[in-house]
């Protein structure tokens, strides 16, 4: 099923024993596209804590109640690695949390979650199966979904509009679809662009690059809805 990533903010974090906080964020790599992290606000329960929770604890989305219940308690996200909020998280971060945890880490293999294309333990037979072509560096800059909201999407011939959310898909946790908002010269319609038309990501200018054009998108428009790429 898929989610608006945006549409997920708020949504309670329910560990076995009790509620951790509210999501604020997602952290992304923008080589695969692959929601890496979930960022948790705690409130008063840990006091200063940035808590990250990787998909692989998730267990339940409840859009009725606005919760996410993860397979995990209050006490093993407390002792879990802590990171600053300040600071980016790195690769050695990462091992630690992947390590206590006890999850297969992401980076090593061929698939989206490492061996295979879900982030879950899957038998052998089933990691080679579902295998996939992404490339992870040593070391990535993972992305937030929130700062990358409202960058300006540069197409082949021109200004596109800006980024309005992502659309996830809640086995895998890809990324298959950015939804951008169009600017004036479309009527301010929606632009549905999959991440393999993405050329690359200006940080410094806020800018999104895409392997598409204005002109394409007018001649695939229907319904006010365009899948370039998809």
């Amino acid at each position: 099923m898929n989610h608006n990533l945006k549409k997920l903010h708020g949504y309670t974090l329910a560990a076995s024993d009790g509620d951790i906080g509210y999501v604020k964020d997602f952290l992304f790599d923008d080589h695969s596209w692959g929601v890496r992290y979930l960022v948790v606000d705690t409130g008063s329960w840990l006091t200063g804590r940035l808590v990250l929770i990787s998909p692989h604890a998730f267990s339940e989305i409840d859009d009725n109640d606005q919760s996410i219940t993860v397979k995990l308690s209050k006490r093993q996200i407390e002792l879990s690695p802590s990171i600053e909020s300040a600071k980016p998280v790195t690769r050695q971060f990462e091992t630690d949390y992947y390590t206590y945890y006890g999850y297969p880490t992401y980076w090593s293999g061929g698939g989206l979650w490492g061996m295979g294309g879900t982030p879950a333990l899957l038998p052998v037979s089933e990691q080679f199966e579902d295998r996939m072509n992404f490339v992870h560096p040593n070391d990535v800059d993972l992305r937030s979904a929130k700062a990358v909201t409202d960058f300006h999407i540069e197409a082949l011939d021109g200004p596109l509009g800006h980024v309005a959310d992502f659309m996830v898909d809640d086995r895998s946790w890809a990324i298959n679809e950015i939804i951008v908002e169009a600017g004036h010269w479309y009527a301010g319609k929606q632009v549905l662009i999959s991440p393999s038309e993405v050329d690359r990501i200006n940080y410094e200018e806020s800018k999104v690059f895409v392997r598409v054009s204005k002109e394409d998108i007018r001649k695939t428009s229907e319904h006010g809805v365009v899948h370039a790429g998809v």
